[in-house]
């Protein structure tokens, strides 16, 4: 098997060695050059053809974000994002995630050393999703719509208004998971939703402090309040609700309340949070009353707790391989039969809204 050719980009020499060692140790992998800014990467990646860069955000001459937007429009490929574990760390980390990163590693804020060697597992397995990621050439940025400006995001000026969903149910709840490419499928999947959607719980595989930007980043896209989950609060119509890093979430009954669970218990198939665990409560406590999304993601975290979704009565959908960054944690739902509907990222919304209409008992109030 051929190695995997990656060019590490950082303006810290330390951080340049010891990512260059990390690489280095793994058999499949390779670190063949490594640039102390953009302008000599730029250089490398022409003379080198890697595989797989690590881009730093903050570096002189210019900044990474810029860096990165040139190089998805003129020569795309996968790119693990260096970030740092602040919240203007975890914005600009974002940013590139639309720009088209595939994943980021989270650089611990002290002891760079001993906390990037920790991390090694982790961003060794990130490079190599990355080498197999289906990477897309960034296109000019989309001209706002008077729509978007007069506050009514993801709604375009040729889009014909809507009927208003049948009256909501506090009952049926829509539960999503997602690991790598998931913050743009998450997105992609919530902007078009309207004001009216039934809740909506949402596990993306992410760090502490990572998770707060996301959600604030959604909540000014979406007509859906977007929010991180609080621990007990109650799960409503109209609002997503995303599981905070480095905690688990899922759902549980309180009288005739859904309500959220947040909790800080041991990492289930690596992951905290973990699909797994809100799919499992909404196997357990939803059944009938749940729509399950699987999007992009390495690995096989959700997908066999889908399957017990699935039998409990709920509808499923995946995202298909032609749509995916990272086809792992669909295709392993797949496998386990979980799915009902096997679908392009940009079909999953508009599907899920036709069956929330064509059929008014899955948003009606049980009576």
């Amino acid at each position: 098997m051929a190695q995997i050719k990656v060019v590490v980009v950082d303006d810290s020499a330390l951080v340049r060695s010891l990512l260059t060692e990390i690489i280095n140790r793994q058999p499949d992998m390779r670190c063949i050059g490594a640039a102390s800014d953009p302008l000599v990467a730029r250089e490398m990646i022409r003379e080198l053809n890697p595989d797989v860069i690590t881009l730093d955000v903050e570096m002189p001459r210019m900044d990474g974000l810029e860096f990165l937007s040139r190089l998805m429009r003129l020569r795309p490929m996968p790119v693990v994002m260096v970030s740092t574990l602040t919240e203007q760390g975890a914005e600009i980390t974002l940013r590139a995630l639309e720009m088209g990163a595939v994943d980021y590693v989270a650089k611990p804020r002290i002891g760079i050393s001993s906390g990037l060697q920790e991390l090694a597992t982790d961003i060794v397995d990130k490079i190599r999703v990355a080498a197999g990621a289906h990477v897309k050439r960034l296109g000019p940025a989309p001209a706002a719509t008077p729509a978007a400006a007069a506050g009514a995001p993801g709604l375009s000026v040729s889009e014909p208004p809507r009927a208003p969903l049948p009256r909501l149910s506090t009952e049926k709840i829509i539960c999503i998971g997602a690991s790598t490419g998931g913050t743009e499928a998450i997105r992609e999947v919530l902007v078009p939703l309207p004001a009216d959607s039934p809740a909506i719980v949402i596990t993306q595989h992410m760090p502490p402090g990572f998770t707060t930007s996301f959600a604030a980043r959604l909540n000014s896209l979406c007509r859906i309040n977007v929010e991180e989950a609080r621990d007990g609060q109650r799960i409503l119509p109209g609002h997503a609700y995303i599981a905070p890093g480095g905690h688990h979430l899922r759902i549980d009954r309180s009288g005739s309340n859904y309500v959220a669970v947040v909790e800080d218990t041991e990492p289930v198939n690596r992951h905290r949070p973990s699909v797994e665990v809100l799919f499992k409560s909404a196997a357990r406590v939803l059944g009938p009353n749940a729509l399950g999304i699987m999007l992009t993601g390495m690995g096989a975290d959700g997908a066999l707790a889908m399957r017990e979704m699935k039998d409990a009565g709920s509808y499923n959908y995946v995202q298909d391989e032609a749509s995916c960054v990272v086809f792992g944690m669909p295709r392993m739902a797949i496998q386990a039969g979980a799915a009902h509907e096997v679908l392009p990222l940009t079909q999953i919304a508009p599907a899920l809204l036709n069956r929330l209409a064509a059929n008014p008992a899955l948003v009606r109030h049980r009576i």
